[in-house]
């Protein structure tokens, strides 16, 4: 007989707390949910409530056999899922599939995985909240409906094998319509004159200031006449304004501040982060870490407070408890901070200390002092213009909480460095070193990061804490949108430097729209937006979907019933997928770019079965119509007509090499040389498929089967030992092993592998 069964939601978690609760207790994991709705057919009783029709997945019937197994020996049951909605519906599955009471079987939680929590949880049980498994139906139930009733629609009226989802159509909205305004942005160019002055005649690092002129140019002209009165003129202080200010740190991380910091310091995708501090709380190394709470705990102050104060001093202390201001927030939880502020550093990998250095670094510095800091703003005018020049600067008298940590920002060049301003009075004579006229192009609004896109959806009140990571993983996974780099175009600037009473033009070249690690949509993701947008506005519509989000915070509150909620939403749902299915749609999708400048055929770009084409010739002619795909960075709303025509510039062939044919192309994963069956990738940023020589292709041959035979430790056919990233490995039918610890890779026989193999198939079965 076990005295006491303990479930948690995953073995790592398992492993931690089995070694705090001691002999009397055993822990054992569910790995996640142990059933969903059923697959087959909507899986929801439409006419019976909205009853959801659940099952048991295949590959959880054996976890759920151990179980049972497991329950029936054992004399007290206590569930220990995660503490939030998705947590307390997998406690009352279990309760339901272990046929367990609801009313003895004790429910715990805690926000973190320590000794003290563990205990105060065992000690303090409650029962399953009902409300909270209610909420979480709901948001099951509901999204179910929708990606069920509309895919149909997409198939139909769209392209089959689509899909949509209630957050996640949301979330493809917001990028296509900053795509959009990007594309609709007409960049415009002025003059920006900036002046370096000096409060003494003979140049020092001492009595430098750095100015901008209050006004901009419109063209090189106007910005050279103006240098002209610069020349002429005298300087001198007009106003001193000497303020003294402070700032304040960040509150402590919640989910989505932690994604966004962890992608702006660490360049962390947001599952990533997810996925990192995981593994940090399971190991009892964090508190809980799907939260939207900036909350701390009094214990959590207290260990602050005494860290901050032997590390630095008094006078670096200031408790604070900073209130959560995202809807929904639930304030008994805590924000993300260590299990342990006393410590500073972990033991595991390189992105695990990273990021807990993070939480770290922000939890403390939330309760340091302010930084107290004295702002100069001057202002310098000439005795010949009306214009100004200003300049700020800023100096820090004291650090406080930036001693630890400063926040970053998502501006794409940071937060610039304040300078120092010497001493100056005003009326106080000025002399230029410099006066600067650069030329500067407005700039378009920027496309979403990972991170930058929960921030928006947070701020609109559109999805939780958990729903974050899947909903940008999913547009990802679907092809709607895209994660990519993008190196940016080359475009020359003019500079007017006036320098000891003589004015100079120069030249400089300058990257401007260099992305990195943004979302783009794709043409897809643009044409499924566009059509829910037009047959289904209140789906993708922002402030409906956050008003759902509220109402089920509400249901997880017990204020407001499930089913009255789902028949409201479904009654007018279910009517607008008729219609949608009744409507005729334009479907055609082409765009026409004119005509081949040497055939006179029609070029134009379409959707085609395997995604997007551009088409030279048409079907009402003789002449069979050519077509090419589209790059991965080109969309089917801005190809020009030049660009759809160098589609078909390749594939191109680069002549023989040792009796096979090397041909360039595009594919799905970008520019290639294909030889004797295989593909070689053209290395980005350095080849370029139009231009790319035979001799060329030859090197990147010989230097892929190069590597290869490096690669090759050992060759027995259908096993083959590799090296690796990480090291040595075993694949077998497109599988990898790993080799035990101690074994020599280069030793190991064609049975020693087998038996491997074997072993590690059957610990996973």
């Amino acid at each position: 007989m076990i005295e006491n069964l303990v479930i948690v939601e995953s073995p790592a978690k398992a492993k931690t707390i089995e070694k705090y609760l001691g002999k009397d207790f055993r822990v054992v994991s569910s790995f996640g949910h142990i059933r969903d709705l059923k697959k087959k057919n909507l899986g929801i009783d439409i006419e019976n409530d909205f009853a959801p029709e659940y099952e048991i997945p295949k590959e959880k019937t054996k976890v759920v056999a151990e179980l049972r197994k497991a329950a029936a020996q054992s004399k007290n049951i206590w569930i220990a899922s995660d503490e939030d909605r998705e947590g307390e519906a997998i406690a009352w599955h279990l309760a339901s599939v272990l046929d367990l009471d609801l009313e003895t079987t004790r429910r715990i939680v805690f926000h973190e995985i320590t000794k003290d929590a563990i205990t105060n949880a065992i000690l303090n049980p409650r029962k399953v909240d009902m409300n909270l498994v209610h909420s979480q139906q709901a948001r099951r139930i509901l999204d179910r409906i929708v990606g069920y009733e509309i895919s149909p629609v997409l198939w139909k009226k769209v392209q089959p094998s689509l899909s949509a989802g209630r957050v996640q159509s949301v979330a493809v909205r917001l990028i296509v319509e900053r795509e959009r305004e990007i594309i609709a942005f007409k960049s415009e160019s002025s003059f920006r004159v900036n002046g370096i002055f000096m409060t003494e005649k003979d140049k020092s690092d001492s009595n430098l200031i750095r100015a901008e002129a209050a006004k901009k140019f419109p063209d090189e002209n106007e910005a050279a006449k103006f240098l002209e009165l610069c020349a002429a003129s005298e300087y001198k202080v007009s106003s001193v304004t000497v303020k003294p200010g402070t700032r304040s740190p960040a509150p402590p991380f919640t989910t989505s501040t932690l994604q966004q910091e962890a992608y702006r310091k660490l360049g962390f995708s947001v599952s990533q982060t997810m996925t990192v501090a995981q593994k940090l709380y399971e190991a009892g190394k964090i508190t809980y870490m799907r939260t939207d709470s900036t909350n701390l705990s009094k214990l959590a102050l207290a260990k602050s407070r005494e860290v901050i104060i032997a590390e630095f001093g008094e006078k670096y202390s200031k408790t604070r408890q900073f209130r959560t201001k995202s809807k929904g927030a639930q304030e008994a939880h805590e924000a993300i901070r260590p299990a342990y502020p006393d410590v500073a550093t972990i033991s595991g990998n390189q992105n695990e200390k990273r990021l807990y250095e993070l939480i770290w670094k922000r939890t403390i510095a939330s309760q340091m002092a302010d930084a107290e800091v004295e702002r100069t703003t001057i202002s310098i005018e000439m005795n010949n213009s009306p214009v100004l020049f200003s300049a700020t600067g800023e100096v820090v008298k004291f650090d406080g909480f930036l001693k630890v940590y400063s926040e970053s920002t998502d501006s794409e060049h940071g937060e610039e460095e304040k300078a120092i301003i010497p001493p100056v009075k005003a009326g106080m004579p000025l002399f230029y070193e410099t006066i600067t006229a650069t030329q500067r192009y407005t700039t378009p609004p920027p496309r979403y990061t990972e991170a930058s896109l929960v921030k928006k959806l947070e701020e609109l009140g559109i999805g939780r804490p958990s729903t974050y990571a899947p909903t940008i993983s999913t547009i990802q996974k679907r092809g709607y949108v895209m994660r990519q780099d993008r190196p940016g175009m080359k475009r020359q600037i003019r500079i007017i430097t006036l320098s000891k009473g003589k004015a100079s033009v120069s030249v400089k070249t300058e990257i401007a729209g260099k992305e990195k690690s943004k979302l783009f949509p794709q043409d897809i993701g643009m044409m499924v937006n566009d059509y829910l947008v037009e047959s289904f506005p209140e789906i993708v519509d922002y402030n409906f979907t956050a008003e759902v989000e509220e109402q089920f915070d509400k249901i997880a509150e017990g204020k407001l019933k499930l089913t009255g909620m789902l028949e409201k939403f479904y009654n007018s749902f279910h009517k607008t997928i008729e219609n949608a299915l009744e409507k005729k749609v334009k479907k055609s999708g082409v765009r026409f770019l004119g005509n081949h400048p040497e055939t006179g055929e029609p070029v134009s770009v379409k959707m085609g079965r395997f995604g997007p084409v551009a088409q030279i010739g048409d079907t009402e002619s003789d002449k069979k119509p050519r077509f090419a795909s589209l790059a991965r960075n080109q969309l089917l709303e801005t190809i020009t007509l030049e660009e759809a025509l160098n589609l078909f510039r390749l594939p191109r062939s680069l002549g023989m090499h040792e009796g096979e044919e090397m041909v360039v192309g595009v594919g799905k994963f970008g520019p290639y040389v294909r030889y004797n069956g295989k593909f070689y990738s053209l290395k980005k940023g350095l080849d370029d498929p139009y231009t790319i020589t035979a001799q060329r292709a030859v090197e990147l041959i010989r230097e892929k089967e190069e590597s290869d035979r490096k690669k090759i430790i050992k060759d027995f056919g259908d096993i083959q030992i590799l090296n690796g990233r990480y090291g040595p490995y075993i694949t077998k039918d497109k599988k990898n092993y790993r080799i035990p610890r101690g074994d020599d890779a280069e030793k190991l026989t064609k049975e020693e592998c087998m038996a491997i193999i074997e072993k590690t198939d059957k610990n996973k079965a």
